[in-house]
């Protein structure tokens, strides 16, 4: 039997892919175990088979690298064909600027042995930057799928420990399968920038325990276009128009009425105080205009939702 799954999804990755190989190649284990790569190409227009081709040609390890095709464009799709195709029952899901530790697969592993309620976690992600970060990137960090600490800890409600604000990034996430066919829709409604809101919240809501496991590391490869202010702008957009949607995600109908307007007033005082603070520096600084951006968008987010590919 399979114990673990590697999936990578990727789109055009065919320069990324050979680091994040290389580093599977390398993993570390205190006791064997049978475990498995997942590459599943989103329709890249690159050389990304060849690439996977030629890796598994020269592969010589025990755990095999199998490849698949995804035509159908977007994140939700290839996982979903990674869920499918996948032989166990616990999917480590790595993108193709994800560099894991040595250890990441071992503990990825055992941290789903031991906690079998667990129907998703993530780990620590480090950013590895081509360039130096603009000032006060710390405040936009999570936005980056970046994450520190070092104490586990579970999302769920029910535990006094929990951090509910935010669920772990969707890089280097972990997904029981059974969790996931239980849970998540055929048709994701989301774009690939809030994807795994949706996903983790479905998750979430039919019971599962989410946790945030910091034995789990890798690095995140940021590069130096992510912070041109045009990519920034449309970014925190995307992420903005749809917050409406996964907000509302964890209430039931008959709440809305209440919640919703509660959001709008609390989401229009964010913006003030924003302006108040930084209004000098909005033209020259991009963390702030970034910020700036997402507050105007999650405030419209009640208008939006439903529409696609915004």
């Amino acid at each position: 039997m399979t114990s673990f799954t590697v999936a990578i999804c990727t789109y055009n990755g065919e320069n990324r892919l050979p680091d994040v190989l290389e580093k599977l190649r390398s993993q570390l284990f205190d006791e064997p175990m049978t475990w498995e790569i997942i590459v599943v190409d989103n329709n890249s227009q690159d050389n990304t088979a060849k690439v996977v081709q030629e890796y598994q040609a020269n592969w010589d390890t025990a755990y095999p690298i199998r490849y698949y095709l995804e035509t159908q464009q977007g994140l939700a799709f290839a996982r979903r064909c990674a869920i499918r195709e996948a032989k166990s029952d616990l999917i480590g899901f790595l993108d193709d600027d994800n560099l894991p530790d040595p250890n990441w697969v071992a503990e990825a592993y055992h941290f789903g042995q031991s906690h079998p309620k667990a129907g998703a976690y993530g780990g620590q992600i480090h950013g590895k930057f081509e360039v130096e970060p603009p000032p006060g990137f710390e405040r936009i960090a999570r936005y980056f799928a970046l994450i520190n600490g070092d104490k586990p800890y579970c999302y769920n409600h029910k535990y006094k420990n929990t951090h509910k604000k935010m669920f772990p990034p969707g890089a280097g996430i972990v997904i029981r399968k059974q969790a996931w066919i239980e849970s998540v829709p055929k048709h994701p409604l989301l774009p690939q920038t809030n994807e795994d809101l949706e996903m983790l919240s479905y998750i979430w809501q039919a019971g599962w325990e989410i946790w945030f496991n910091p034995e789990m590391q890798l690095d995140h490869v940021i590069p130096k276009s992510r912070f041109d202010q045009d990519y920034l702008m449309q970014f925190f957009r995307k992420n903005g128009l749809k917050r409406h949607y996964v907000r509302m995600l964890n209430y039931k109908p008959w709440q809305m009425p209440i919640v919703v307007p509660t959001y709008m007033v609390s989401d229009f005082l964010k913006i003030i105080q924003h302006w108040i603070k930084y209004r000098r520096v909005l033209k020259q600084d991009v963390v702030a205009a970034g910020e700036m951006q997402i507050l105007l968008t999650i405030f419209i987010s009640p208008f939006y939702t439903g529409k696609q590919n915004l």
